[in-house]
Formats: structure tokens, sequence, C-alpha cells
């Protein structure tokens, strides 16, 4: 039998490495530098590209890729470990190589890309010489791909691509875009759209305007346009009409993969709120000395872990079963449980600052407007709710007869009937121990 919760302690010793290398020289980045996805910032590239060196030199870069692609191959457990500690920083990904969207759209070049593709899209973009863009989500619908309307026609050696996209995140850096379309209209949605790859300075590509969430410094989410922009055939990624394989390839580990970020935030919100209580004085005493804070602290404490143990079960269940369809009730779970646990820890930690904690002067504002964005990225809360109440409810089967299975009168008679001799014979016997049941 096989139960463990301690980490191997080779691994542990490089978890040791990453979180005082994330703390000494990645964090203070997050307050010198501005969007991530930013290629051009030469001031940037000057601090980041030494510490990516450090991080290749140690063998960590790029860990949710294969040693073909340049990373460790790391599952999903490991990958968990690494990324509560690297979610405390915003530059934390850039630096370890597994900044989103990059890191999820690499994960599919390498699943669906062809060699030539790979060479062109891939590699730069492993190299962190470019960023990138998923461009999914239109005006009209979001969390239901089969209202899409964009729309690709063959023509030729070409496909002529028209519609629009909405939130398409670092849109306004992307060196290329993954865009999902209807490719075929006589089909069901599900066999009828498509992926493919289009440059950024495809002709018919127009950026209607950047969209920023409130608060928000740096990046940004674009509505695009695509008026008759052509690209080749050989731009499309993976089969014509594979489009939802491909995204639930992407959108699992994507998931997971915020969740396990999320945990560095829940546990940041804590640590300030656990400092704020025992160093605020009030006239009776710190806020620790306070049953109230004592039930926020106590609340949080247990949140906290229960969704930690929550994220690390669902990670190594996709590492044993290799099939995120297999573990789609968990990854649901997760996705429902993150916006929450980050609102209601960031929330105690923000009301024990007081007025500070209102302020743009520390971060729980940000944190709060973060879970409502956590709880509609990839699927609205509501969605993926649905999907965990359909798959636990799948395999059951009504009750047999007028009452439930656990009526009681009804069992207490199964219960008799199942045993009526041995009853029968401890009554004849005046059995003290059975005639008293």
């Amino acid at each position: 039998m096989a139960w463990d919760f301690e980490t191997d302690p080779d691994f542990q010793r490089e978890l040791d490495w990453i979180d005082t290398f994330v703390r000494d020289e990645v964090e203070p980045l997050d307050h010198v530098l501005g969007d991530t996805a930013d290629k051009t910032d030469q001031v940037a590239a000057s601090l980041v590209r030494p510490l990516q060196q450090r991080v290749k030199d140690r063998g960590l870069w790029a860990c949710h890729l294969g040693p073909e692609l340049g990373g460790p191959g790391y599952g999903q457990l490991k990958l968990a470990l690494m990324n509560e500690i690297l979610g405390r920083s915003r530059w934390a990904p850039t630096i370890f190589g597994c900044q989103a969207p990059d890191s999820g759209n690499a994960e599919i070049l390498a699943h669906f890309g062809n060699p030539a593709q790979k060479d062109r899209f891939l590699r730069p973009l492993l190299a962190g010489e470019i960023s990138s863009c998923y461009a999914m989500t239109e005006p009209h619908a979001g969390a239901d791909p089969t209202l899409f309307r964009t729309r690709a026609t063959r023509d030729g050696d070409e496909w002529v691509i028209n519609g629009e996209k909405w939130f398409a995140s670092n849109a306004s850096s992307a060196a290329f875009f993954i865009v999902m379309v209807v490719s075929n209209t006589e089909v069901a949605a599900h066999q009828g759209m498509s992926m493919f790859l289009v440059p950024a300075d495809t002709p018919g590509l127009e950026f209607v305007r950047n969209v920023h969430t409130q608060g928000e410094q740096h990046g940004s989410h674009s509505y695009l346009r695509f008026d008759n922009m052509r690209v080749p055939a050989e731009n499309l990624l993976g089969d014509e009409g594979a489009a939802f394989a491909i995204a639930q390839t992407r959108l699992g580990g994507g998931r997971i993969h915020h969740a396990m970020r999320t945990i560095a935030l829940v546990r940041q919100a804590f640590d300030m709120m656990c400092e704020r209580a025992v160093s605020r004085q009030t006239r009776a005493g710190t806020l620790a000395t306070f049953q109230m804070t004592q039930e926020k602290i106590a609340d949080s404490w247990i949140e906290m872990e229960q969704f930690r143990l929550l994220v690390l079960r669902t990670a190594w269940l996709i590492d044993k079963h290799q099939d995120y369809r297999v573990v789609r009730k968990d990854i649901a779970a997760v996705k429902v449980a993150m916006p929450k646990v980050l609102h209601d820890v960031a929330q105690r930690a923000l009301h024990l600052h007081g007025a500070l904690g209102v302020s743009d002067e520390m971060p729980f504002a940000a944190m709060l407007l973060g879970s409502e964005i956590m709880g509609l990225a990839d699927g609205p809360t509501e969605v993926h709710k649905i999907t965990l109440a359909r798959e636990l409810l799948r395999d059951r089967v009504p009750a047999p007869g007028l009452f439930p299975t656990g009526h009681l009168p009804t069992r207490r008679a199964d219960a008799r009937a199942r045993y009526a001799e041995l009853l029968e014979h401890a009554v004849g016997n005046d059995d003290p121990a059975l005639l008293t049941r």
C-alpha cells in the first residue's frame, strides 16, 4: 500500500533552491519591470535572461516539457509543488519557461504540430524569444464553443478566415496566434472546428482594441477581427475538425496549473493576515487576542490546506492515469474551489488591515479581483459545477423500490429477515445480548 505525504529528498532540495531563488532574485522584478509578454523590452531582457540561464543550468527550465523539447518532463505532482512557489511572483513563470499562455500553446504544438510548425513556432517560443496568444472565445460566446461563429473556408491552398475573437490574452505582444474556428458547418460542432496557426503580421488580422481588467497595470486582452484573413493550408494545427480534442489537451493542464499558482497567492494573503494579527495593537492587545480574528485565521488555514490537498491529489491522479478525461471531475472541482478560497482568504486579510487593506498599497484588492477572473477564465464556475455534478451522478442508479436504500424501517426489516433464524434461536434461549437489539 502506497500512501505518502512526503516529498522525495532529492526533489525537495530543488524546491528549496527554487524557493530561495524566487524570493531573492525573482520577486523583486515584479516591482521594477512591466509586461512579461513584451519581448521588445530590452531592460527586462537584460535582467531576465541571466536568471533564465541559471534556471536552465539547474535543469529546471520548461519542466512541463519532455527532454526532446528541452525540459525534464516532470509530471503534474512535481509541477504542482514547483508552481506553488512560482505563483508568488508575476515574473517567476517566465524565468522558469512555464508562463501562460505560452506553456499551454507549447504543449499543444508539441502534441499536434508537424515538424515545420515546430521549427517555425515552437522552437523560438521554448527559447523565450517570442510570446504567443490563444484566441478562442468570441464576443457573443465564451463558455460554450458550440456557439462560435468565426469561420474558415478552404480556397485552394489557403483557408480564408472571417469573424471575431474576444479577450485574447497577450495578443498585443504575440508573434503568432492559435485560433479556434468553424471549418465545417455540415457536421456537429465537436467535429466541425479546427485550429490554425496565424502569424501576427498576417493581412486581414485587425486589432479592434485592447481590453484591460480593472486595476491591471501590465498585460492586455485584445478584441480581434479577421477580415478575409488568408492563411496557408499548412498552418492547420493537427487534423481538420480536431479543435475540441486539442483544446481539452491544453485547457486540462492549464486549469490545474492555475490552481497550483493560486496556492501561492492564498498563502501570501494568509501570511500577511497572520503578521497583521500579531502586529496591530488595540487598547485590549493585538488583533490576535480577539476570538473573531482567531476564527478568521483558523477558517483560512483550513480552507487553504483543504484546497492544497485537492490540487495535489488531482495532480497525482493526472500522473497516474495520463488522461485528462479520466480526471475531468477532479479538475472541475479544483476549478470551482480555486476562486472561492482565494476570495475568502484575501477578503479576511484585507479586512484585518483596515483602511490600509483597501488601498493600492496592499495587494488584497487585486487578489479579490483576481479571484473573480479565475471564476471566469477557462470556463465559469457554474459550468464546472455542472460538469462535476454530471460526472458524480453518471454511474449512480435509482433506488430499486418505493423507498430510498437508506430508509431505516426497510433496512430494519431486511436485517430481521436476514438474521431471522438466529433471532428466533435467541428468543427461544432467552439470549439477552440479542433480545435487546
